[in-house]
Formats: structure tokens, sequence, C-alpha cells
């Protein structure tokens, strides 16, 4: 990867709190919140409550979509080589805590780290030297990625706007 691609990619991501990736197998790319440290992405899924990206602990690589933190559109995209973080070793023990202290909405932060021990995976996501998009040279398809469908549902009805005009979209 060129000197400036690396610097991109690791400012982008120490500033972005997501990351987007094209998982083997599924239609669009999925969000995934993560942290950036010494020059790799870590990122965390399985377990009760925690984000789905089903086939990355599996996955050797995965394209990894970088969004701008300024308007949101993508920055750049490269392919990451992806390493499992085994409980108990040397990085585990590293980069646990820094997780541990970015998982704002956590259930529960009690005994959180030892749940994700025996119910999740922690996956190191490397760069490497392979840029598939960069600034001004987009073209994927993802400029109009649709929301994965979920079952969750707002638990009342809109609110009602007095004096309003009514959007087309909201008819």
């Amino acid at each position: 990867m060129g000197e400036l691609n690396a610097a991109l990619v690791e400012e982008a991501a120490k500033k972005s709190g997501l990351l987007w990736l094209d998982l083997p197998g599924l239609p669009q790319p999925r969000a995934a919140w993560h942290v950036w440290h010494d020059g790799s992405a870590y990122v965390l899924t399985g377990g009760d409550g925690e984000q789905p990206l089903p086939g990355l602990p599996e996955a050797e690589r995965v394209t990894v979509i970088v969004r701008s933190k300024d308007k949101g559109g993508r920055l750049i995209t490269f392919v990451a080589a992806c390493e499992r973080v085994e409980p108990g070793t040397e990085r585990w023990d590293e980069v646990l805590p820094a997780l541990a202290k970015e998982r704002l909405n956590a259930p529960t932060h009690e005994g959180q780290i030892e749940r994700w021990a025996t119910e999740s995976y922690v996956v190191r996501l490397t760069p490497t030297d392979e840029i598939t998009e960069s600034p001004g040279a987009y073209t994927g398809g993802y400029a109009s990625v649709r929301p994965v469908p979920s079952p969750a549902t707002t638990a009342a009805p809109p609110p009602k706007m007095f004096g309003g005009k009514r959007r087309k979209v909201d008819r």
C-alpha cells in the first residue's frame, strides 16, 4: 500500500466510528463499529446483543469501505486480512479494554470482557496493499445501499406535525 493510501486509511479509520464490511455470501456491505489500534481495525461480532457479521470469523480477507467523517460518503475501499484474536493472548489483553470502552450501548458492562471471551469473536482487520477504490475513483455499486432488513419496529405511531407541509414519502 502506498504511503499516502496507508496514511489515509489510518486517519479515516481512526476518525470514523463505523466501517462497512463486504462479507462473503451477503448481498451488500454491513456496518460495523470498531476500534483502530496499532495499524489494524478490531471488530467484535457474535454473542447475545452484539453486532451480527456473518462469515467474518471464518473469512481470510474482506473488503472494507471507510467513510468520510465529514460527509459520511465513501472515502477509500481496501482489502483487509482477517485474523481472530484469541482470548488469553497478549493481543487480547491489549485490545479488549479499548473495545469495552467503545461499546457505549452495551446491555451491561459488568462481566462484558469475560462474556466476549466465551460468546463472541474479536477479528483483527489489517489493511493489505490492495486498494480497490480511492478518492475520486469510485467504481462500486454501493452509492445507495439499502439498510439490512430488521425485525426492529417503532414502538408507537410517528408524532403528529401541525402546520407543516407533508412530504410525498409521508403520505
